[in-house]
C-alpha cells in the first residue's frame, strides 16, 4: 500500500490515501484542496528518495477545536490557586491521492521537445584542477589537520577555490600557513 510523509504546518505526518488526520489551523476555506510538502513517497517496493517526484491532494474537511486542557497552580499555605485553560486551533483534513508526479514529467518532455536544449555555462564546474579528492565537503577542522600532508600544488588550487567560491577565513589561514610551511622547509 502507498504511503506519504508529508509536511504541513512545520509539523510532518505519515499518510494514506482516504486517511483523515488533525493538523494546526491552516488559513483555507472548508472544501479547498491543496498540496502539502512531499518528504518522501513509499510502499509497493522500495521508497523513492526524490522529495520532488511525489504528489499528494488534501482536502479540508473543516475548522475544529482540540480538547480543552485544563491547568492549574497551587501554593500550599498561601491561598494561591490560579487556573487556566487551552484548546488548539485545529483543521481536520482528508488525504485525497497519492501519486507520482507523472504531470510534471510529461509537461518538461512536451517543453523540450519544443525548445532546443542549451547547454549549461561551463560556471558549473567548480572543481579547481589539482585540488584534494572531496575537497568541497571537508569541514574547516578537516581542513586544518589534512593541508600539512598536501603538497604545494595541491595547496596553492585549494586556496584558489577557497577564494573564489567558498570564502571560509579558516580555511584560508590553515592553507596559507600550510603554504608557509612548505616554503620555510624548502
Amino acid at each position: 500500500m502507498t504511503y506519504a510523509i508529508i509536511k504541513v504546518a512545520g509539523k510532518q505526518y505519515r499518510v494514506r490515501e482516504g486517511e483523515r488526520l488533525l493538523v494546526d489551523r491552516l488559513h483555507q476555506d472548508d472544501g479547498a484542496t491543496f498540496e502539502p510538502t512531499v518528504l518522501l513517497v513509499g510502499g509497493d517496493g522500495a521508497p523513492q528518495l526524490e522529495p520532488g517526484d511525489g504528489v499528494v491532494t488534501a482536502k479540508v474537511l473543516a475548522a475544529t477545536k482540540g480538547p480543552k486542557i485544563r491547568i492549574g497552580k497551587y501554593k500550599k499555605r498561601t491561598g494561591y490557586r490560579r487556573h487556566t485553560g487551552f484548546r488548539a486551533s485545529l483543521t481536520q483534513i482528508q488525504i485525497e491521492s497519492i501519486g507520482v508526479g507523472k504531470a510534471k514529467a510529461t509537461t518538461s518532455k512536451s517543453k523540450a521537445a519544443a525548445e532546443p536544449e542549451v547547454e549549461p555555462p561551463a560556471e558549473h564546474d567548480e572543481r579547481v584542477k589539482g585540488m584534494p579528492t572531496g575537497y568541497e565537503e571537508l569541514t574547516v577542522a578537516e581542513i586544518k589537520s589534512a593541508a600539512p600532508g598536501w603538497n604545494s600544488p595541491m595547496l596553492a588550487a585549494a586556496l584558489e577555490y577557497e577564494q573564489a567560491h567558498a570564502n571560509r577565513k579558516g580555511a584560508i589561514a590553515a592553507i596559507e600557513s600550510a603554504i608557509a610551511d612548505k616554503e620555510g622547509d624548502s
